[in-house]
């Protein structure tokens, strides 16, 4: 299969006024996968109601069939179309931080969605990204998109073009490509199919800036059992080929040559020998090291010869529950 490479970057404003732009709302109409780019990271775009462009898409990344996906929508008023029953309080978390990187699993209506959306539950994420590229594309389409990262299953996500292209090139019908994406992470879920609502995977949107909107409104009870009810729960993800090992702070750290560390740019002084990819610019600095965090593995990677990749540990330092969760995910590779 050819795939179709448009890139959209002098066109973020005002997508209706790229020349091509017809060709990928023919093909998302058409069922055809296309990624994407948002706020987190690539998508892996289709109908979500078109059962076989849905399964396209899990073909693609080799996706296990009972990882739901998350829907991607452009306005409240869509959710009419195949939810219901959602709680006043996410009413209230949706209106104060959509557009944004944060999902919401809400009931939803039976025989709208394709079943491998779901999974076959009786609920679903939604999410309303803020990138404008993505924005724009399901707006002008008219359609409810079905999105997982578009990757291939178990490894990083992709925050470039040229790692959807690096994955997905001859697998899918195109790629929509703009700049490298702002937050770099998968998107905060949030369950709220009972209350208080639970987080299913955390994400830059944080439990604290959740309750700051509706206080008492997140539990900190963990969510159990086999089955997975949101991306992220259950299977490998994020991590490279090249074994991953964390590491704690060090004064200094001696690599081999085929050896990497993935670290805060602060630490850079204290290694010797081996390879170095910046992960934020200080400890402190979680924000950064989301943004860095799978372009680091990915390159890191890339090396040949690169036999072992270490990756430093924020887990004393505010704001890196989400990063340090897929961090955690890449080096057990579970």
């Amino acid at each position: 299969m050819r795939t179709n490479v448009w890139d959209v970057r002098n066109y973020v404003e005002d997508l209706s006024t790229y020349p091509h732009v017809q060709e990928i709302i023919t093909g998302f109409k058409a069922g055809e996968t296309i990624a994407i780019p948002t706020e987190t990271v690539y998508g892996l775009a289709a109908d979500a109601t078109n059962r076989e462009a849905v399964a396209a898409i899990f073909k693609a990344k080799g996706r296990p069939q009972d990882n739901p996906l998350i829907v991607h929508i452009h306005h409240l008023s869509q959710l009419e179309w195949f939810t219901h029953d959602i709680h006043a309080a996410a009413y209230k978390l949706m209106d104060y931080f959509w557009p944004g990187p944060i999902s919401f699993i809400v009931p939803v209506k039976q025989g709208i969605l394709a079943e491998s959306v779901t999974a076959g539950l009786n609920t679903v994420a939604v999410r309303m990204p803020a990138h404008k590229v993505a924005h724009q594309l399901i707006e002008m389409t008219d359609l409810l998109l079905a999105a997982p990262s578009a990757n291939t299953s178990g490894k990083p996500s992709p925050t470039k073009a040229e790692h959807v292209i690096h994955d997905m090139e001859g697998k899918i019908f195109g790629i929509v490509q703009s700049e490298q994406v702002e937050v770099g992470i998968e998107s905060t879920v949030v369950d709220c199919s009972q209350y208080p609502f639970r987080i299913a995977r955390p994400g830059a949107i944080t439990h604290n800036d959740l309750e700051m909107v509706v206080p008492g409104c997140i539990s900190d009870e963990r969510i159990m059992g086999d089955k997975p009810i949101a991306p992220g729960m259950k299977y490998r993800h994020y991590a490279p080929d090249s074994p991953l090992e964390l590491v704690e702070h060090f004064e200094s750290l001696e690599l081999a040559a085929n050896e990497a560390v993935i670290a805060p740019l602060s630490e850079k002084h204290k290694v010797n020998g081996g390879w170095f990819f910046k992960l934020g610019t200080t400890y402190e600095d979680s924000g950064g090291a989301m943004y860095d965090l799978y372009d680091a593995l990915r390159s890191a990677d890339s090396i040949e010869g690169i036999e072992k990749i270490y990756i430093t540990d924020f887990t004393s330092y505010n704001g890196s529950d989400a990063l340090m969760n897929r961090i955690n995910k890449a080096v057990t590779r579970k």
